[in-house]
C-alpha cells in the first residue's frame, strides 16, 4: 500500500509536468508558424490543461476502471469551482466578466446538464445499466465543437480589449524535444496513477469512484490550482476565473466525449450524486453572480470563498462516509 501510493504521487507529478511540456513545445512550433496567441490559448494551451484528465480516463476506460474514469472527471469539476476559485477568491477576490457571467458559466451548467441526461438510461430508456456510448460521447464532442467555435468568435470581438500573454518561442529541435517528452511523461504518468490507483482502492477497501473523486481528481486539477491561484495573486482575474471555467467545459465535452467514443463507460449509479453535486455547485457560481448588491455584482468575494471551501470538506466528509 505505502509503494502504491507513493508511485500514485510519481505518477501525478509526472502527469503534471508533461502537460506543461507537452503545452510549451506546442505553444512554440504554433508560434513559429505565425498562429496567434488567442488561437494557440484557445486550442492547444486548453487542449494540453486537459491532457492529465483525458490520459488518466482513456486508460482507465480501456481498463474497465470506468468509476475511476467518471469520478477523475466530476471530481476535478467539483473540486476546480470550490476548491481552485474558492482558494483563489480567498487569495484576491475575483471580479468575472460579463460574458464570462451570461455565458461561459452558463455554457458549463448546460454541459453538466446534458452529461445528467445522457447518463440516466434506466430512467430515460428503461435499460438494465446506464451506459455513455459511442453515440453519446458523440453528441459531448459536437457540442465541444460548438463551444470552441463560438467561444473564438467572441475572442475575436475581445481581442483589442484584452493583453493576449506572449507565448515563449525556442528553436525547432527543443520545441519538438518538449513535444516527445511531454506526450511520453503524460502516457507514463497517466499509467502509474490508473495502475496504482485501482490498486489502492482494492487494497484499502475503498472504491475506484471514491479515488477518481478525491486523489485522482485534486490531482489532475492541481495546474488548474497553481494557475489560477497565481493568477489571483497577480490581480490576472479573468485568467484566474476563466482557466477554471474553461477547464470544466472541456472535461466534459471533450474529454468525456472522446473517452466514451473509444470505449462505452458504464455510469455507477452512485455517480447521479456527485453528477448533481456538479450542477449544484456550477449554479451556484453562477448565482453568487448577482447577490450582495452593486458592489459585489459579477464577484466572488472572500467570504464567498471560504463558503466554497468549507462546502469542498463538507463534500469531501460526505463522499467519505459514503465510501
Amino acid at each position: 500500500m505505502f509503494l502504491s501510493s507513493i508511485f500514485l504521487i510519481i505518477g501525478l507529478a509526472i502527469l503534471i509536468l508533461g502537460g506543461e511540456i507537452f503545452v510549451r513545445g506546442s505553444s512554440s512550433i504554433a508560434k513559429k508558424l505565425k498562429i496567434s496567441s488567442i488561437v494557440i490559448g484557445l486550442t492547444i494551451v486548453s487542449f494540453g490543461t486537459s491532457a492529465p484528465e483525458l490520459i488518466v480516463n482513456i486508460l482507465s476506460a480501456t481498463r474497465g476502471a470506468t468509476d475511476l474514469a467518471l469520478g477523475n472527471i466530476l471530481g476535478s469539476n467539483i473540486s476546480n469551482i470550490l476548491l481552485v476559485l474558492g482558494i483563489s477568491a480567498i487569495v484576491y477576490p475575483l471580479t468575472v466578466k460579463e460574458n464570462t457571467t451570461w455565458k461561459e458559466i452558463p455554457f458549463g451548467v448546460l454541459s453538466t446538464i446534458i452529461l445528467l441526461i445522457i447518463s440516466a438510461d434506466i430512467f430515460l430508456n428503461k435499460t438494465a445499466e446506464n451506459f455513455l456510448t459511442r453515440g453519446d460521447g458523440l453528441i459531448l464532442i459536437c457540442f465541444f465543437v460548438i463551444f470552441i467555435v463560438y467561444t473564438y468568435g467572441l475572442t475575436k470581438i475581445e481581442a483589442d480589449k484584452d493583453v493576449v500573454e506572449e507565448v515563449s518561442k525556442y528553436n525547432w529541435s527543443k520545441s519538438i524535444f518538449f513535444i516527445i517528452f511531454g506526450i511520453l511523461f503524460l502516457a507514463l504518468g497517466g499509467h502509474l496513477i490508473v495502475e496504482n490507483a485501482t490498486k489502492l482502492a482494492r487494497i484499502a477497501g475503498l472504491s475506484e469512484l471514491f479515488i477518481g473523486l478525491t486523489i485522482t481528481a485534486i490531482g489532475t486539477s492541481l495546474p488548474e490550482l497553481v494557475t489560477s491561484v497565481i493568477a489571483a495573486y497577480r490581480k490576472q482575474i479573468g485568467l484566474a476565473i476563466g482557466n477554471v471555467i474553461g477547464s470544466n467545459i472541456f472535461n466534459i465535452l471533450w474529454v468525456l466525449g472522446i473517452t466514451s467514443f473509444i470505449t462505452p463507460i458504464k455510469v455507477n449509479e452512485h455517480v447521479f450524486f456527485d453528477i448533481l453535486m456538479a450542477l449544484l455547485v456550477s449554479l451556484l457560481l453562477f448565482i453568487i453572480m448577482f447577490i450582495g448588491g452593486k458592489r459585489n455584482r459579477h464577484k466572488i468575494t472572500r467570504t464567498d470563498g471560504f463558503i466554497f471551501v468549507a462546502l469542498y470538506i463538507l463534500y469531501i466528509v460526505t463522499i467519505t462516509l459514503r465510501g
